[in-house]
């Protein structure tokens, strides 16, 4: 059962980061999945009795598909849960309060070249447009049709014999 434990443990240390012990009683020990694809699994974690909290309301963020739910829990006060992120990359926050009051807060990137913002100016183009084409007056002349060459037959020629 132990070594079970330890493998899970383990499991959930490669997928997500604990935020550091706190420095100050105000501060929530949990962990957030770091980096996810677009519309990837994003899984959060805390343990009440290892400087984390019992959770008093859902994680949110602008990053996750659906707020994440606390549906899990174990030994050592753990609570756990799972959500979906958006498909839109970036760096979001995520966070959460407290059933004592205290705010959570944690970050995680959703992989991929983020959309370029709003707020910025369109590039000018790099290369310039070429120049219309000059309309003139007259009409081009067209082509004289080449003259099909009808070659000799074999009396015009000869016949190949030698005399």
């Amino acid at each position: 059962m132990l070594k079970k434990t330890l493998i899970g443990l383990m499991a959930a240390g490669a997928a997500t980061l604990t935020v550091a012990a706190p420095a100050d009683a105000a501060e929530v020990s949990w962990g957030l999945t770091q980096q996810v694809e677009p519309g990837g699994r994003v899984d959060a974690e805390t343990h009440a009795a290892l400087s984390g909290c019992t959770p008093g309301s859902s994680v949110t963020s602008k990053g996750f598909a659906a707020p994440l739910d606390w549906t899990e829990g174990g030994n050592f006060g753990r609570y756990g849960g799972h959500t979906t992120a958006i498909k839109t990359p970036g760096k979001y926050t995520a966070s959460f309060t407290c059933s004592d009051g205290r705010k959570a807060t944690g970050s995680f990137t959703i992989l991929g070249t983020p959309p370029p913002s709003s707020t910025a100016e369109p590039k000018p183009p790099t290369t310039k447009p070429a120049p219309p084409e000059p309309t003139t007056s007259k009409t081009a002349k067209p082509a004289k049709p080449q003259v099909a060459v009808k070659p000799a037959g074999a009396p015009q020629t000869g016949d190949g014999s030698l005399s």
